[in-house]
């Protein structure tokens, strides 16, 4: 791995925080684990396609997942939705180079929140393929599945 450029993307994340003004969402992860990703885009026209114009990203999970989602967002910024949509988490995450294998999933939940807000931002007459999730942040969302199903918290000290 590029040690200098994953400490600086951990220590630094780029575009990180809820967009307001998005245009489409995506939430890929489990809040049992606490591994969540979601990531935010905003669309503007050019040339008659569909481009990105921003991209950001909250994130409940690990240090990597915190670097790849950052990595992603600089390198969606420009594309078109057909190339977004050809993204894979390897390419998204090259830049910090090869991750371990037990971190290759913060990766595919980072690919996988991008297809997940492609999905949303697709026209109405796209077929869907993800569900849709809300937009509001994802402390919100995590706190809400996360809760305990019986209502009841045992804690136990050793």
């Amino acid at each position: 791995m590029d040690e200098q450029l994953l400490n600086d993307a951990i220590s630094n994340p780029r575009n990180l925080g809820e967009m307001a003004d998005a245009d489409a969402v995506g939430t890929v992860g489990s809040p049992e684990c606490g591994d969540m990703v979601r990531l935010w885009l905003k669309f503007t026209e050019k040339d008659g396609q569909k481009v990105i114009d921003r991209a950001s990203f909250q994130s409940f999970g690990c240090q990597t997942a915190i670097a790849v989602a950052s990595m992603a967002t600089e390198m969606l910024k420009g594309r078109t939705v057909a190339e977004a949509r050809l993204l894979s988490a390897a390419e998204m995450s090259t830049p910090l180079g090869p991750l371990p294998p037990m971190k290759i999933h913060c990766g595919q939940m980072v690919e996988g929140a991008l297809k997940a807000a492609l999905e949303a931002g697709a026209p109405a007459s796209a077929p869907a393929v993800a569900a849709p999730v809300s937009s509001g942040h994802l402390a919100e969302s995590l706190g809400e599945a996360a809760a305990p199903k019986s209502g009841k918290l045992k804690v136990v000290f050793e």
